[in-house]
């Protein structure tokens, strides 16, 4: 059979309208052929890039008014970013009405939207996972005995919430008495028979993401990198959506993602399939790098945030024709596993109002986003609102990814410094230590 020839989508929708969908917006838009980038809803600072506009005010949930904008500007293409329009069911409601989509249907969504439903798929899969297992909201005594069953091995406890939590529903415990105490907060209020939380072994080792362009059956890996969940330096502090990220890996190369691929992205895909929901879009593998090998700790059904901003400045050539293929179902039969990359590395340090992840400070100015810009940084705007008479004020929780580029590591992150260094506001929240935990090989680019 002869591999389909890959087609540049000339008008392109992104639906969101934070950093990671403001990253997407930014890369397609300067792809040769593309004519046309439109961001529903997106935001003042997405509008500024050259061949981008947006549809403020647009609900990114509708499938109708999703429908209605890909339609209004002959779109191509639309490609979802955040995960709560895919468990709308917004890819669906385009694939109805024949617009080509990247982003998975809602059943095929599960992989994110339901933990006890991704170890379900991966044990199906032979995909190496914690030991887990999931509770309903009935079933706090239930729940309390498996921690204690995991604690008396001698394992770490780890606490999911079963549903979207925006990166925030995982609480790492530090001893069995906290993970008894803090369960049954995650059944409180949910129906007997609902499933609420995933116990999980705590996994030792070093995380890193993996992310494929999916079409249903093939997979074409981006490059890896690694997210820091927790607020403060040190790894210390409460989980976020993630406050920073670094890529390439020096302990994740090119042959590992490969395996990676074949171990966890290949087969689930072909679990999706055999249930009859076969996966289209971006399939997150977040794992632990454990002294026996991979383990996956989550999937995800879309770019990371903030992966996605550290990941794309190092994609060589178009994505646009890969997503497209995909979203066909027909990435070509001989395509590379892995994307072609530029040389040398990327790091983003996010950028935090005040209050987050709890309750973030919002309408506070903005100060040094050109000084940052004129650095040389990449700056991608995830909560940030545009002020009257010129200028963003914080309007969100991870406000900005302040991405450095270099020919290593630590070039690359020494331009984050240097930049977000630049940036003020009121209450401003950064970590100051992102790469930091990742060893430069002797003889690398430093």
């Amino acid at each position: 059979m002869t591999s389909p020839t890959l087609v540049m989508p000339t008008r392109v929708l992104v639906v969101g309208g934070g950093g990671r969908e403001h990253a997407l917006a930014w890369k397609l838009a300067g792809e040769p052929g593309v004519n046309e980038v439109v961001v529903a809803p997106g935001s003042a600072a997405i509008a500024a890039e050259a061949r981008v506009r947006t549809l403020p005010g647009t609900d990114a949930t509708d499938p109708a008014a999703i429908v209605t904008a890909a339609r209004a500007m002959a779109a191509e293409l639309v490609v979802i970013g955040p995960e709560a329009p895919l468990a709308m069911g917004v890819a669906d409601g385009l694939a109805s009405a024949g617009i080509a989509v990247f982003g998975p249907t809602q059943a095929a969504a599960r992989l994110e939207t339901s933990k006890a439903f991704c170890h379900a798929v991966a044990e199906a899969a032979s995909v190496r996972m914690a030991r887990s297992r999931a509770f309903a909201g009935g079933e706090a005594a239930a729940a309390s005995a498996y921690v204690e069953e995991l604690g008396a091995d001698g394992v770490g406890i780890v606490l999911k919430a079963d549903g979207l939590a925006g990166g925030k529903g995982v609480i790492v415990t530090e001893s069995i008495d906290q993970a008894l105490e803090l369960a049954p907060s995650f059944l409180a209020g949910r129906a007997a028979d609902a499933p609420a939380l995933v116990v999980e072994e705590r996994l030792e080792g070093r995380e890193a993401s993996v992310i494929a362009i999916c079409d249903g059956t093939r997979a074409v890996a981006l490059p890896a990198a690694r997210d820091h969940k927790r607020l403060c330096d040190g790894d210390r502090g409460p989980n976020t959506g993630g406050m920073g990220a670094y890529s390439p890996l020096a302990d994740l190369d090119d042959a590992a993602v490969e395996a990676v691929l074949d171990t966890v992205h290949r087969p689930i895909l072909a679990e999706m399939a055999r249930r009859g929901t076969p996966f289209r879009g971006f399939l997150y593998a977040g794992l632990m790098l454990t002294a026996d090998g991979p383990a996956v700790l989550e999937c995800n059904v879309r770019l990371g945030d903030p992966e996605a901003q550290v990941i794309l400045p190092r994609v060589a050539g178009a994505i646009g024709p890969l997503l497209l293929a995909a979203a066909r179902g027909r990435l070509p039969e001989d395509a590379p596993p892995l994307i072609g990359t530029l040389p040398g590395a990327a790091l983003g340090i996010v950028l935090a109002a005040a209050g987050y992840p709890g309750s973030p400070k919002r309408g506070h100015p903005i100060s040094g986003l050109e000084d940052a810009v004129a650095a040389g940084a990449l700056v991608f705007h995830a909560g940030t609102i545009g002020r009257p008479g010129g200028g963003y004020g914080t309007n969100g929780g991870r406000v900005l990814t302040v991405v450095g580029q270099g020919s290593g590591l630590a070039e690359a992150r020494a331009a984050a410094e240097q930049a977000a260094d630049a940036i003020a506001w009121d209450g401003l929240q950064r970590r100051h230590d992102i790469g930091l935990d990742q060893p430069i090989p002797a003889g690398a680019a430093r």
